[in-house]
């Protein structure tokens, strides 16, 4: 009989028994005079010893505007060093930080404000098209619980706006709480209480507020790092948002855990600032989901930066393409670089590749399991499946959250009775515990009864040369149920046509995997973290393809 696809990571490191609060000051004790944050297009640099001196000043000055054990601070902000300051104070009051997407606008904000009862926001002004200010005068009366706005930066205001102060404002209420009651508040703090609610991008419905806990994402970040092998001679280049768990967490938490140096090299992802940064701070490691990664690459005068300090670096967020992967590795200088693989529920990591890993296992799947965690996959009925059969993914361990904020239901629909985080991702496992994600149970498509995974088809038409990137969907038809539309962004100065992708397809794959319909756009519809929008793309798709009938009958 098959070995069953199950599995629990082992370690001899014991996992981390205090709070992020306590655990930053006994790095900044060992490490004060280390850089601990750069933050490129601010112009701050901080030491461990002052980034802990600001926590503890704002976390003292939250404290004395009311902010107590428990409450939601929420921070609806673009990457800055004030982020940063954010994460490691507001642990050390045992107050919960609510991540906003900065992508939101009223409506979404308004939700997840009023949802998780957020009492103070610290916010940015403005960035961008975003004018986060004007948008909290419109939605501010139907926010109840928000007592306090606090503005980051000197932008100017559009309009004044009620309960509003600015960031050295706030600062100036320190003074009015001493240090042994900041104590005091810390050691009344336990590790297994809530520290932060992320709202998960949700295709339908309003989001869900995934609620993570000191003992989730203090140790999540450890192990990470700890796969990185990451040391207080590390310097990451970190431009994916920290309000998403690939930056808070992999970024921000795998560094102070490990005494390394965080850099910011702008608010929001800017593929030629990034690799600036990369060769001015002399990082040694660069983070990604895969499209930063193909726009680096893509960069006119790539060639001209000097990647040489790097030797590792993280790429996650979404399947990572083969190619891409290896093309990170010999034209970054980046040979130890990890695939990590997890979602926001479960810390976010539960698996990732090792740096001595085979190439074909650090290339082809997202690793295995994370130390002391446990990994199954099963089919429909909920039963293990042997190894080498496709089933959804489940974890379970210290990772997984408390559950969703003040949503007990879904929370039961998540997580099963035996804990397990049912994740609604198709995975494989291979005989040596090695995990291939091939896509969400939802994108499968079903095309004449043949399972077709679009990630499968993705990988192939990677290999095409005048593909530069590519994401498969399924649409509407009315004799298959479903048929394959190919969404493909071409490389610069090359051409190819409907009838050559398809043709490259044919005798090399199945035919029933050839796609019908190949459309070519400059770039896909993504959610600020990277991740693309397949349900957008299906949208388009069928209106442009005129599929509604279609649709229609598969849906009856």
């Amino acid at each position: 009989m098959s070995e069953a696809s199950y599995v629990c990571g082992s370690s001899s490191q014991p996992l981390i028994g205090e709070t992020l609060g306590a655990y930053f000051d006994r790095v900044a004790e060992r490490f004060p005079d280390h850089e601990a944050v750069v933050s490129v297009h601010q112009g701050v640099r901080l030491t461990y010893r002052e980034l802990r001196e600001r926590t503890e000043r704002l976390a003292r000055a939250l404290a004395v505007a009311g902010v107590g054990h428990g409450d939601r601070v929420g921070i609806w902000s673009t990457n800055t060093v004030e982020w940063v300051i954010a994460q490691f104070a507001t642990p050390k009051i045992g107050a919960i930080l609510v991540n906003i997407n900065p992508a939101y606008r009223s409506s979404e904000a308004a939700y997840a404000l009023r949802q998780s009862g957020v009492a103070v926001l610290l916010a940015q002004v403005r960035h961008k098209t975003s004018d986060y200010a004007a948008i909290l005068s419109e939605i501010r009366t139907g926010l109840p619980d928000l007592r306090t706005i606090v503005f980051i930066g000197d932008d100017e205001l559009t309009a004044p706006l009620e309960g509003a102060m600015r960031w050295d404002d706030l600062l100036a209420y320190a003074d009015r709480c001493s240090p042994d009651d900041l104590r005091a508040r810390l050691d009344a703090t336990q590790f297994d209480e809530a520290i932060n609610i992320q709202y998960t991008s949700g295709t339908t419905g309003f989001p869900k507020g995934a609620t993570l806990s000191h003992h989730n994402i203090l140790n999540n970040g450890f192990f990470i790092g700890e796969g990185c092998r990451y040391g207080p001679e590390d310097r990451v280049c970190i431009p994916v948002p920290f309000y998403h768990c690939f930056g808070m967490v992999l970024g921000n938490l795998a560094c102070v855990t490990h005494a390394s140096t965080i850099v910011i090299p702008n608010y929001s992802f800017d593929p030629q600032l990034t690799m600036e940064a990369v060769v001015e701070e002399r990082c040694t490691s660069l983070y990604g989901v895969p499209t930063m990664f193909i726009a680096e690459l893509a960069l006119p005068n790539f060639k001209d930066y000097d990647c040489s300090t790097l030797r590792t670096g993280i790429m996650a967020g979404s399947p990572c393409p083969v190619e891409i992967m290896k093309r990170v590795q010999n034209e970054m200088h980046m040979p130890e670089v990890t695939i990590c693989y997890g979602m926001t529920e479960t810390s976010p990591v539960s698996t990732q590749t090792a740096v001595d890993d085979p190439l074909d296992k650090r290339t082809g799947t997202v690793g295995r399991v994370h130390p002391h965690i446990e990994v199954k996959v099963v089919n429909e009925d909920g039963k293990i499946v042997a190894r080498g059969v496709p089933g959804e993914l489940c974890t379970r361990g210290y990772s997984v959250m408390l559950g969703y904020w003040n949503d007990a239901a879904n929370s039961a629909e998540a997580i099963d009775t035996a804990r397990y985080m049912h994740t609604g991702d198709i995975a494989v496992m291979d005989q040596e515990g090695y995990l291939n994600i091939s896509g969400r149970i939802k994108d499968m498509v079903i095309r004449g009864g043949e399972n077709v995974y679009p990630r499968e088809i993705e990988e192939f038409l990677y290999g095409h040369p005048a593909v530069k990137d590519v994401s498969v969907i399924g649409v509407p038809d009315e004799k298959y149920g479903e048929e394959l539309c190919a969404w493909v962004v071409l490389k610069p100065d090359e051409q190819a046509d409907e009838e050559a992708i398809k043709a490259y397809c044919r005798g090399k794959i199945a035919h029933y995997k050839v796609p019908r319909y190949v459309k070519f756009v400059a770039e896909f519809p993504m959610t600020v973290t990277g991740k693309i929008q397949k349900y957008k793309m299906r949208e388009t798709s069928t209106a442009e393809l005129g599929l509604e009938a279609a649709a229609k009958v598969v849906t009856a």
